[in-house]
């Protein structure tokens, strides 16, 4: 915690907590009947309220401190995590990089054995000619040309 919201927190509730005094007093008067005691009790605990005022807003003012200190640390351990992540990254890629040139010149020291055993032949398909078929309301199929003979097609605008 911050030493501003500390001392801001501390002393607002100090000065609230003195407060309490001047109240009392204003209290006892207010049953006596005694203005300027009265009016002197008022004035302490103005100056009581004014000075947890002030204190609260140091504290606001530390925890606004606090907040920002917390993000920058955020930023930089999330660069930090960044940077490493992309440094483990390079290093297997580099590994990686290293393992193939390996098996390339083991495959080229083998001969031309392996090349032929990783071989393959490319597979031929063929694409049926079909025409698109559509179904009747009783389940028998049609053609298009046979569905587009006995069909009434108008348009009004």
């Amino acid at each position: 915690m911050n030493t501003k919201t500390m001392e801001g927190l501390i002393g607002a509730r100090t000065n609230m907590n003195l407060m309490d005094v001047p109240i009392r007093v204003y209290k006892e008067a207010r049953l006596k009947n005694d203005l300027a005691t009265m009016k002197r009790s008022m004035d302490y605990a103005g100056q009581f309220s004014a000075k947890a005022w002030e204190y609260e807003e140091k504290a606001d003012e530390g925890m606004k401190e606090e907040a920002k200190e917390e993000r920058e640390k955020a930023k930089e351990k999330a660069k930090k995590e960044l940077e490493e992540a992309i440094e483990k990254r390079r290093e297997e890629r580099k590994a990686e990089a290293e393992e193939q040139t390996v098996k390339t010149e083991e495959t080229k020291e083998s001969g031309s054995d392996v090349e032929a055993e990783t071989e393959m032949e490319p597979v031929k398909t063929e694409v049926p000619d079909k025409k698109p078929v559509f179904y009747s309301s009783t389940g028998n199929t049609e053609t298009f040309e046979e569905q587009c003979l006995g069909t009434n097609v108008s348009a009004s605008v």
